[in-house]
């Protein structure tokens, strides 16, 4: 066989093999697509606005996040961890009623401090925390993102009227659900009980049996 043909010959299997890989990530770019999209839900949304519509470019940022943070290890909480957490919200609830910006404060602490104590990176990381909280907790980690945003904003005039204090209650109630998801037992954990047995990761309730109502909106009542 002649240099020639040979070398005709290796040019022809360059030529299938590469067509074949642009094949290959053509028909696996809209599953890879749908997949991320059914992972991170409005998370995905987001990631597209963010870079103005282009989805190949949120999705490879979502990629990453799933390589750098997909095979994370949450450490489940020990009852004694899930009861403080769970009081210390329920006190920045109640201070809410009275100082809603030290509330909101005490909230966004709070919820870094908790993904630190599960295994996500430190607070202190803020941004890379939020990366993976989204890449395990997609659906809520819009919350966490509020709630910090409303306590590093400056005080100012448009924080002390009516409007400033319904953001940050809106604030507060969009971030319980990550904090509820981070604090939660895990399904093999089957809850947990308190110093009388009683369940303590279920909703509280007054004597009567009937929910309490949300402490986030005693402030409206006091001011109508």
């Amino acid at each position: 066989m002649s240099t020639g043909l040979i070398i005709a010959l290796i040019v022809i299997v360059a030529v299938v093999v590469a067509v074949a890989a642009v094949l290959t990530l053509r028909a696996r770019g809209p599953r890879h697509g749908a997949s991320l999209k059914r992972r991170f839900g409005p998370e995905y949304e987001r990631a597209v606005a963010r870079h103005d519509g282009d989805t190949k470019a949120a999705e490879r940022e979502l990629s990453a996040r799933v390589e750098r943070h997909g095979s994370l290890q949450v450490r489940p909480l020990e009852p004694a961890e899930r009861e403080r957490y769970e009081a210390r919200w329920t006190a920045a609830q109640e201070r809410f009623v009275d100082a809603p910006r030290e509330a909101v404060a005490e909230a966004d602490r709070l919820i870094a401090e908790l993904a630190g104590t599960r295994g996500f990176p430190a607070g202190g990381q803020y941004e890379e925390q939020v990366a993976a909280l989204s890449v395990h907790h997609a659906h809520h980690v819009e919350g966490y993102r509020r709630v910090h945003r409303v306590a590093q904003a400056h005080p100012d005039g448009a924080h002390d009227g009516a409007a400033g204090t319904e953001e940050m209650r809106e604030a507060m109630v969009e971030a319980r659900a990550l904090f509820e998801e981070l604090v939660r037992p895990s399904r093999h954990d089957g809850g947990h009980r308190g110093a009388h047995g009683a369940r303590t990761d279920a909703p509280a309730a007054r004597r009567d049996g009937h929910p309490t109502p949300s402490l986030l909106h005693r402030r409206q009542a006091k001011e109508s």
